[in-house]
Order: structure tokens, then sequence, then C-alpha cells
């Protein structure tokens, strides 16, 4: 049977590395995982209670597409107690995740052929849902000096119709102050270009608060997600804020695509945003293990990397001792019992000489793979 070149997107290489890590565990070996870019634990317990008292009550039908309005009116909340940023909840939009929003936020603003800048490395999946919808992703070589992020100089020359930017960003945990988000935003206003902030790791940061595109402009889009800071990642919920005129264009492409983001999983969100204590102990054991990743991997031989401002992944330079990334992360796993992720997802430029370490599990799982990565490094010579 026939099929799209539009299909024939690359594979998300950090779910093969899963695959290949379950697996082994399968084999009966026990694999410390430093690849996958999720919380080591579950949803907050206010959130299932919450779940569980509403599904005696309710038979969990369809919802109307934007989401919720109890949960669209304290997501608008949420950004006037993180940012100070009077926000309408009519402009806020709940998604089936940020993948959910992401479809929706690329068919609203571009048409078919349309170019969408994204910096490298970055999240693979812009670039294969870019490709999918008939679009072009216009992959931009960030620098290490500016922390690898993308900068006006950066994009100036080129041509495009939209700029995504992420901050906390995946794979680095860099950010953007208010000062570099706002000259990027400036630069699209001049280029009449859209400007897509993805912000779903707020709320994981360490020495300063991440900035939201919405305490600069409200012409631009915003998405965000309960997978990371609210540890919800198999919940697939999310959420998305869009300028006042663009509201009725996302919910008719809502209705349509999705219908609406699972009733089940908004019932939760709305009750994680209120379970302040357990997720500030995830975030102290998010410290503890950033800390320990900062001293150790240079102990293991890793040295070259950018400190996260957020999330939980450090995103290292291999090149001193490997020049294909995906074979290196493939010795990792099957010789020292590490899961890592191959920088290639996120640069299909310069990812053969990088390596994201996610630090997301338990401070003891930490521990041990940094002491198995010492092992590794060592018998090899590096350390």
């Amino acid at each position: 049977m026939r099929t799209s070149r539009r299909g024939a997107v690359d594979p998300f290489i950090v779910m093969d590395v899963m695959e290949a890590a379950r697996q082994a565990e399968a084999d009966g070996r026990h694999i410390i995982h430093m690849e996958v870019g999720q919380p080591g634990t579950a949803a907050p317990e206010g959130a299932r209670k919450a779940l569980t008292d509403a599904m005696a009550e309710d038979a969990m039908g369809y919802t109307v597409a934007l989401g919720l309005p109890a949960l669209r009116a304290r997501i608008a909340q949420l950004y006037g107690e993180w940012y100070n940023v009077d926000l309408d909840p009519a402009r806020v939009i709940v998604t089936p995740g940020s993948s959910g929003a992401f479809l929706l936020a690329f068919s609203a603003l571009f048409d078919a052929g349309e170019r969408v800048a994204i910096g490298a490395p970055g999240y693979p999946s812009y670039r294969q849902i870019l490709k999918a919808l008939s679009l072009q992703s216009l992959d931009v070589q960030t620098a290490p000096e500016n922390r690898l992020q993308p900068v006006p100089d950066d994009l100036r020359a080129l041509d495009f119709e939209g700029l995504m930017v992420a901050s906390p960003a995946n794979p680095t945990g860099t950010m953007l102050d208010s000062a570099a988000m706002g000259q990027l935003i400036d630069l699209c206003r001049e280029k009449e270009a859209a400007f897509i902030s993805d912000e779903i790791y707020h709320g994981i940061e360490y020495e300063a608060k991440a900035v939201t595109a919405l305490e600069l402009t409200d012409e631009c889009y915003v998405i965000n997600s309960f997978s990371k800071y609210f540890s919800m990642t198999g919940w697939r919920v999310g959420w998305m804020v869009v300028p006042e005129d663009h509201v009725r264009k996302i919910e008719r492409l809502a209705q349509n695509m999705f219908i609406c983001a699972s009733h089940a999983s908004q019932v939760a969100a709305l009750a994680a945003m209120d379970c302040h204590e357990e997720l500030e102990a995830n975030m102290a054991v998010y410290r503890a293990n950033r800390a320990l990743m900062a001293e150790g991997l240079p102990k293991a031989g890793f040295t070259q990397f950018a400190p996260p401002d957020g999330a939980f992944y450090f995103y290292v330079d291999v090149s001193a001792f490997a020049q294909d990334s995906r074979a290196f992360a493939r010795e990792l796993l099957d010789e020292a019992g590490v899961a890592a992720t191959p920088g290639l997802d996120f640069d299909p430029v310069r990812g053969h000489q990088t390596l994201r370490f996610s630090y997301a599990r338990s401070t003891a799982d930490i521990e041990e793979g940094l002491a198995r990565l010492k092992k590794f490094m060592a018998a090899r010579g590096f350390v």
C-alpha cells in the first residue's frame, strides 16, 4: 500500500534506547535509567485521590474542546502566582499533552511549506511533527558561548515564518533570561514571524526563575505540560496560551483533531496544581541530583557541558573519546548498565559527539549511575 513522504519521520532515538534498556532488564540485568526525560515519581497523591473520588460520581465523558473551565481558570491563576501575569482564562487551551499543543499550534500558525526555526540541539519531535505537517524545520546551530540557546545573530539572515524556543531547554537545561527572550521576540516582530515558547520545564529551576514569554508579549504561543514539574508524563495533559483572537481557530482544530483532552487526566491535573508540598519534595531530589551530577560527571571524565539552569539534564560533549554517540551509548548500556541518550536525537549535525544524561530518577540511582560511569571510563583510560 502507498505511503506519504510526510510520514517518513525519523525515530525518536530515546524511545529506542528505552526499549533496549527494557530488554536488558527482561534479561535480568539492573539498568540505571539516565536516558528518559520523565520524573521517577508518580502523579501527586492528591491528584490520584481526586480522580478516584471523581470516578465514583462522574461518567468521565467528553469535556468541551478547550478543556474543563475550572482547570483553565486554575492554569490562568498559576501565571499570577509564578510570574505576576494577569492572564484571561479564555486564552488557555487544555491539550493532550504538549505534543497535542504542538500539533495545534503548527496547524494554526503555518501553511504547508513554511519554515519554522528551531535551535539545535533541541527537542527532536519539533522537527518530526513539522515534517509530518508538510512544514520545514530550519535547524539553527547554537553556540556554546550562548549556552546552546539561539540569539538574534544566529537568525537575522535567515528566512522563516516562525521561531520555536525552549527555556529551560531539552536537552541542555539552559534558560533564556528576560533580555535574551525579548530580543528574540523583537526579531520575530521585525520579520512578521510567529513566536512559540515551549515552557514545559517551568517549575524545575534552580538559581533563577524561568521567564515566560507572556511577561513580555501577548503576541505569542506558550506551550506547557503537566508532565514534568507536576510529574504526570503518562497522563498526557498539557496546555497552551494563545492570543485572544486565535482561540476560536484553535478550538475548531481541537474539536476535530482530539475532541478534548482526557477528562480523567484533567481532573487529576486540577488537583495536582495544589499539591505544593509533594511537588517541592520532588524539587529537593532534583536539586540534590543536579549537585551530584555536576560533581560526579567530571570525575568520570565528562567535563564539557553547560551547567543546567533548569529541567533535569546534562548535555555532555564526548568528542574527546567518541565520534559515534549512538555506538557509545550502546557500550554504556551493554557494559556499564547505564542508559543514556545519544545527542543525534537533538542535533543531526553535531549530535554524534554528545550525550544527554537525565537525573530525574532517585538520588540512589544517580549515585549508582555515576559510580558505574566512572568505572567504565577508568577501564578505558579516560580518567
